[in-house]
């Protein structure tokens, strides 16, 4: 009985004292602060995690995501015909406050620069980038075809003409 009846008193010290610090805490009048950082432009791209790729007579295209952190996706693409790498690009999906941007670097262009693309349109099948001061492509769209599938489009004016070129692939 005794020590049931200690158990109950230390308990409700416990109790009294966490209640006296939030009290104190509150009195100082510096109310704690949680931040919570939400990534939801970035989550929307979730179903792009995951290897890509399609194979045709032009050649291999490989398409991997991984998630680097909360904030960040990378990408890697490439494109290779029999042993040769024709084509290489690495792509960073990186939500900065409420923005989602798409950064591209292809190799051997821009001074290997990294050129910036923002999230226009996103819904759980698409999500669209836009650069309206790249020459080309200045849209670049991602369509979720189904879980296992999808199909890369980058478009705009070439050569005086509005261009497409369309990338379909299968989940790996």
């Amino acid at each position: 009985m005794k020590m049931k009846k200690f158990t109950v008193t230390l308990a409700a010290i416990a109790l009294v004292a966490c209640n006296q610090k939030k009290e104190s805490s509150l009195q100082i009048g510096e109310p704690e602060e949680i931040v919570i950082k939400d990534y939801e432009q970035l989550e929307k791209a979730n179903w792009l995690l995951g290897e890509w790729g399609n194979s045709s007579a032009e050649g291999n295209l490989t398409e991997t995501w991984k998630q680097e952190n909360d904030s960040t996706f990378v990408g890697d693409s490439f494109v290779t015909v029999e042993i040769d790498t024709v084509f290489h690009e690495n792509v960073v999906l990186e939500q900065k406050n409420d923005s989602l941007f798409y950064k591209v670097t292809v190799e051997g262009q821009n001074n290997n620069k990294a050129v910036a693309f923002y999230l226009t349109t996103a819904n759980d099948k698409q999500l669209v980038f836009e650069n309206p001061k790249h020459d080309f492509p200045n849209k670049i769209t991602y369509s979720k075809i189904s879980n296992d599938s999808l199909v890369a489009e980058i478009s705009g004016m070439k050569d005086g003409k509005l261009s497409k070129e369309l990338f379909a692939m299968k989940k790996r």
